[in-house]
């Protein structure tokens, strides 16, 4: 299969299902508060692919997290039936199997957002900011973080606005009051398991791994900042 057919599939594949989830929706103003970053995230993704087209690994990562989104949306993502799924069509309780007493599809999702976006960011990061070492796996994990943080707040704030019912739904909180806490947690996590695991896999590829990395800590500038280059900035300024 060939790369544009790969990506057309992804995409065909995603536009159905969004469609259909789209039809019906348990909460028809919390699927649409829900799908507002979503569409906006699409439309980057389509107004860059040519110009700035990512590997078939991220687009994957990325198509994979679109669906549970979507999925969540359609049922507001505090009562997505998994478990009547599970034991359906499986014969088992996924809460009993892992102890849960609560609907958990939004921390998988939260989990799924820190492992499966923080490689697309990577990519940016590596070929756009043109980081090496060290900073190639830090940064991507920190700005996966605090657009997580983020996140909660545009959630708060969104919650806040609307307010009611639609804000609860929306929040998805489930009387947890550490629920924005354990979000963040949780994505954290699952950028940091993805980049260990990335740099696993370059460390043991990449002949000048240990180079690279301790190439990031050398200094390339050991003259200050912050008032020294200010008073070298001014000193530039012709005379008034």
């Amino acid at each position: 299969m060939t790369r544009r057919t790969y990506l057309f599939t992804l995409a065909t594949i995603f536009s159905i299902l969004w469609i259909v989830a789209a039809i019906a929706p348990l909460h028809r103003s919390d699927w649409l508060l829900e799908n507002l970053l979503l569409l906006l995230g699409v439309a980057v993704l389509v107004l860059t692919a040519r110009a700035f087209p990512l590997s078939c690994i991220s687009y994957t990562a990325l198509f994979i997290f679109l669906c549970l989104h979507t999925i969540g949306a359609h049922y507001t993502y505090a009562e997505v039936p998994y478990e009547t799924f599970a034991q359906r069509w499986f014969g088992f309780s996924i809460n009993g199997l892992f102890g849960w007493e609560r609907n958990n599809f939004d921390r998988v999702v939260h989990f799924c957002y820190g492992l499966l976006l923080v490689y697309p960011i990577r990519e940016v990061f590596l070929r756009i900011v043109a980081v090496r070492g060290f900073w190639g796996y830090f940064l991507p994990l920190d700005l996966t973080m605090s657009t997580s943080m983020l996140y909660e707040l545009i959630e708060w704030g969104a919650a806040a606005v609307v307010g009611g019912d639609l804000g609860m739904a929306y929040l998805g909180t489930q009387g947890d009051i550490w629920d924005a806490h354990k979000d963040m947690a949780l994505a954290s996590l699952g950028a940091l398991i993805t980049m260990v695991v990335t740099a696993c896999i370059n460390a043991f590829y990449q002949r000048d791994f240990a180079l690279e990395w301790a190439e990031s800590f050398r200094v390339r500038n050991r003259e200050p900042l912050g008032e020294v280059a200010l008073a070298r900035l001014r000193a530039k300024q012709p005379d008034a």
